[in-house]
């Protein structure tokens, strides 16, 4: 069984992708600790997260978080398990299926219209209505906080929505989650872009709607203040990043816990140590992979590979498995990232076939799963949740002060 999604985000417009699947594993694993990366196990600003499989036992290399939403001002609340925790958005979507308990306010635009937001992603979209909730995740609570609720029904999706001919992602058969948890470098989902007014020629995607009891969405203008938010950026402390804390794994197995720690240098138990900043104010760094440099790269715990482009002859997965490497031996790969700032390092990285570890359905986290781009053309290395396996990987929000500086940067 293979479940993949591919998505892409995000903020001024801008592209990466992140990528689901499920299946099994190799029947080979070791699971431990590294001496420099030490997982922090309690404290007010950490979250235990899971590489399980997900709600559906099917997803594989992907972490899931517990979030707590209530009604604003309210202790009316329910905790939704198992939503995927992304580096690579910004902003919390939850499945409409999944709020069973609580019933959110709607965020209204101006004329008093219900606001609903379509992302378009790359092979999907998700499209909801734009509620309000006071969201607690760990020990850290974020008051008033726009999240999207992800529904087919609750509005009609308009065309503009559509129009990309995907698929859309907001059921749990179809996203493979219970919701995303957005925690990566920017504050909105869109930021000023959306800000601005929709036509010809704007740089708003479109992204936000009113939707009039009558009639059809109209893509509309939105405010930061409106916009889906990180709910980072709104904890009263603790509020200018978070680190993903992973234990080394060399293979496969079937779970592996970890550690979703907010704040940057704001506690004992989050500061930068010797971690290298690689600054990307764009949402990118460059990643140089077998003498050729990928400027739009990024680390993404919501890819569930190494997603890149190969010249070699990597041999790619057919049936089941398409998406992903099959090479007939595991591979050993070193790649180059390099920061604006100019910082730099190498990292080393394995390719294993993807059938061969997915024959054990038990194994949901693997350190070698690896896949291609859409394109050779493309300009992106994606380090995906294989990636952060061993390593305390920081990411600063946008604007936000570090003892590293201001952020957007991710560190490890």
């Amino acid at each position: 069984m293979k479940h993949l999604r591919i998505l892409a985000i995000f903020a001024v417009a801008l592209a990466v992708a992140f990528s689901s699947s499920c299946g099994g594993g190799s029947s080979k694993s070791t699971l431990t600790n590294s001496p420099t990366n030490t997982v922090a196990s309690s404290g007010s600003n950490v979250a235990p997260i899971s590489v399980n499989g997900g709600p559906m036992g099917n997803y594989v290399d992907a972490a899931f978080v517990s979030v707590t939403v209530c009604v604003p001002g309210t202790s009316t609340c329910q905790t939704i398990d198992d939503v995927l925790v992304d580096t690579g958005s910004s902003g919390l979507r939850i499945l409409s299926s999944a709020l069973t308990t609580v019933m959110l306010p709607q965020q209204k635009a101006p004329n008093g219209d219900p606001v609903a937001e379509c992302l378009t992603f790359l092979g999907s979209f998700t499209w909801g209505p734009v509620e309000t909730a006071d969201v607690q995740i760990g020990g850290e609570k974020a008051g008033s906080v726009p999240i999207q609720v992800l529904s087919d029904t609750e509005f009609k999706i308009p065309s503009g929505c559509t129009s990309s001919g995907f698929h859309s992602a907001d059921t749990l058969s179809t996203l493979g989650a219970n919701g995303i948890v957005g925690v990566g470098l920017f504050a909105q989902d869109c930021g000023s872009a959306c800000e601005q007014p929709v036509q010809a020629g704007s740089i708003n995607p479109g992204w936000y709607y009113e939707c009039p009891s009558s009639g059809t969405c109209q893509a509309i203008a939105v405010s930061l203040a409106q916009q889906v938010v990180n709910p980072v950026v709104l904890f009263p402390s603790d509020n200018n990043g978070v680190i993903i804390e992973l234990p080394a794994l060399s293979g496969a197995t079937a779970t592996v816990n970890g550690s979703l720690v907010f704040g940057i240098g704001t506690q004992s138990n989050n500061g930068l140590g010797g971690a290298t900043i690689y600054t990307a104010p764009g949402f990118e760094f460059t990643t140089t992979f077998n003498n050729h440099a990928y400027p739009g790269s990024f680390i993404d715990s919501g890819s569930n590979g190494y997603f890149f482009a190969d010249t070699t002859g990597i041999t790619e997965c057919g049936g089941n498995e398409a998406g992903f490497y099959c090479p007939s031996t595991t591979l050993n790969l070193q790649a180059t990232n390099q920061g604006s700032n100019g910082a730099n390092g190498t990292v080393s990285f394995s390719v294993a076939d993807a059938a061969t570890l997915f024959t054990n359905v038990s194994d949901k986290a693997f350190s070698d799963l690896g896949g291609p781009t859409s394109s050779s053309t493309v300009n992106y290395f994606d380090w995906g949740l294989p990636f952060f396996f061993g390593r305390n990987v920081f990411n600063a929000i946008e604007g936000k002060s570090t003892p590293g500086g201001a952020g957007p940067y991710w560190a490890y």
